[in-house]
């Protein structure tokens, strides 16, 4: 089979996985609950958790974890080459995934716990956050940053990151996956949509489908309509936020990498300023919250820059060690 073939499968099984859970939503529901308690609390865990719920969540989680990344690994030793046509790892991957997912309806329904009872809400946040730098960084030299305009980062950065980004990206699905109970509330539906559709992209690695613009493209911008839903859901008024948060950054950079003219462009741009000033100017948000666009930006591209920061210390720490080496055994000489 072609990887297309498999992406529109793989994309209609997702709906109807995520119907699924939606089905069986009483289920979960009907597991007691402990009170809200704030921003740093996490609702859907058990308020008296056992040992099985916890050694089903945990066991569960490391041997999907460790089958795909055993799976990563031998594909790059084999060295394989994008096709069209899927290699038998694909086949390996899609029956791994498609195994711990069913793994993890059954262990929702029988002992519902799933990873928050033991970690925070801001681990499986970060991970989601940092997958999504770990792109921007990837697609640089295709699309750039900042209106197509190319990034100088050093080049074994980049190498650095191609080769290591699989490992990481799939820490960041399997794990957030993994963190939630297969609950039926709006946001969970469309968190857990999301997450068959990134483990269905990591199944598909050395695909053309794996790198088709418009595809990852689709999966960037699909945190933004989960993001919303969930604000909404909470109650909460930062919707705005994350709406022409995530906008931003589709404006400044995600366009750059798709085959669209500048006409378009413009009208994409016309109507990002329109509906920002729309929001903030015609609401009782007012203009004089309208900075707060520029949070998810500043955020995402703050963690580019420190991660690149990174790299470069590194680097420079190494340069020193090899001159201190080298003075050292010139001296003993």
């Amino acid at each position: 089979m072609t990887g297309r073939r498999v992406l529109f499968l793989g994309i209609f099984v997702s709906i109807l996985l995520t119907y699924g859970i939606w089905i069986g939503g009483s289920i979960p529901a009907s597991i007691t609950k402990l009170p809200d308690q704030g921003l740093n609390w996490y609702y859907w865990k058990l308020p008296n958790p056992t040992f099985w719920s916890r050694a089903t969540a945990w066991g569960m989680y490391l041997g999907h974890q460790f089958s795909i990344w055993a799976c990563i690994l031998w594909a790059q030793r084999s060295q394989l080459k994008y096709k069209s046509a899927l290699h038998p790892i694909n086949y390996l991957m899609l029956a791994i995934n498609g195994a711990f997912i069913a793994l993890h309806f059954l262990q929702t329904y029988i002992w519902y716990d799933a990873l928050a009872q033991d970690t925070s809400i801001w681990t499986s946040q970060g991970a989601v956050v940092l997958l999504l730098v770990f792109v921007l960084i990837l697609e640089t030299p295709r699309r750039g940053l900042f209106f197509g305009n190319s990034v100088p980062f050093h080049q074994q950065f980049l190498q650095i990151i191609k080769l290591y980004h699989g490992y990481f990206f799939s820490f960041a699905a399997i794990y957030t996956f993994w963190y939630h109970p297969m609950e039926a509330t709006l946001g969970h539906l469309i968190g857990f949509l999301y997450m068959f559709l990134l483990l269905l992209q990591s199944s598909l690695i050395f695909n053309r489908t794996h790198v088709n613009r418009w595809w990852t493209f689709t999966l960037e911008i699909t945190v933004l309509l989960h993001s919303v839903v969930v604000s909404l859901m909470l109650g909460q008024s930062k919707w705005p936020t994350f709406l022409f948060g995530f906008l931003g950054i589709l404006v400044l950079t995600q366009l750059h990498g798709l085959p669209v003219g500048i006409s378009t462009k413009r009208t994409i741009y016309g109507a990002f300023l329109v509906s920002v000033l729309a929001v903030y100017g015609l609401t009782e948000r007012g203009l004089g919250r309208i900075y707060e666009v520029t949070y998810i930006p500043l955020i995402e591209f703050g963690l580019v820059g420190a991660i690149y920061l990174i790299f470069l210390l590194i680097v420079i720490l190494m340069l020193v060690e090899s001159i201190y080496r080298f003075i050292y055994h010139f001296q003993t000489k």
